[in-house]
């Protein structure tokens, strides 16, 4: 039998300290699911992509809250990806959280890749 999700990522979440993570901090927990945006107009970084948290609010409303962004290092092949819209073939999750050491290094995703059933 083959998998349904296969292992693309792991990394830390870059930038956590300057985005909105500090507002929903302790609601996140290992296995939160995350959504992949691109963000085409970043000046500093063209293969930008954030890493959003979509919580819900009310009955029908959801309110994003943007945690970070993947790292420089590893961010061009997702870029490239979502941008010839394969977004959806993306399964982002928080695979660890840990308030104690630096921002940095306090959350971390981890990216797989789901089956594609067509």
């Amino acid at each position: 039998m083959k998998p349904n999700k296969k292992f693309f990522l792991e990394t830390n979440v870059a930038g956590r300290q300057y985005y909105d993570c500090d507002e929903v901090f302790d609601e996140l927990k290992v296995g939160t699911k995350l959504r992949l945006e691109r963000d085409e107009f970043n000046r500093h970084d063209e293969n930008a992509v954030q890493l959003v948290y979509d919580k819900k609010v009310g009955d029908d409303e959801v309110k994003p809250f943007l945690l970070g962004y993947l790292p420089r290092s590893c961010n061009d092949s997702v870029a490239n990806l979502l941008d010839m819209g394969w977004g959806c073939v993306f399964d982002c999750t928080i695979s660890r959280i840990n308030p104690d050491v630096h921002y940095e290094q306090q959350l971390r995703i981890t990216l797989r890749i789901k089956r594609n059933e067509q």
